[in-house]
């Protein structure tokens, strides 16, 4: 006995839903940069690590990777010394190791794969 099967690749959607993918990871990212500002954990004096020098890096998104970017010369001193005391005037749960609640093992840990899967359910009308 012989079987024969005929596969027809629907091409256009194929490309949709790969786009799609991109969009939603894009997204993503930019739920999550607000995510962390309102949870207002991030050490704040000025406002520039939170402000302007914070953003979502999007030149890789086609690649599925984007970035959280904080710019400041010192932001990696501030992340990786959580024993510094921090003003909590304007952010009142500044801290060092901001991030941690949205890593694996966190609190917020699921916070990105849901949006991401929102996001692409939408964008990509499934």
């Amino acid at each position: 006995m012989q079987v024969k099967s005929t596969v027809k690749m629907n091409m256009p959607r194929i490309k949709q839903l790969t786009q799609a993918a991109v969009t939603a990871l894009e997204m993503t990212a930019e739920a999550l940069h607000t995510e962390v500002i309102q949870a207002q954990v991030m050490p704040f004096d000025t406002g520039h690590l939170q402000g302007e020098s914070f953003f979502v890096e999007y030149s890789d998104s086609s690649k599925g990777k984007v970035q959280l970017v904080s710019s400041t010369p010192y932001a990696r001193r501030l992340y990786f010394h959580p024993e510094y005391n921090f003003q909590t005037d304007e952010n009142p749960n500044a801290r060092g190791h901001w991030f941690e609640d949205w890593e694996p093992g966190g609190g917020k840990a699921g916070f990105a794969p849901s949006a991401y899967k929102k996001f692409y359910k939408k964008v990509g009308g499934v």
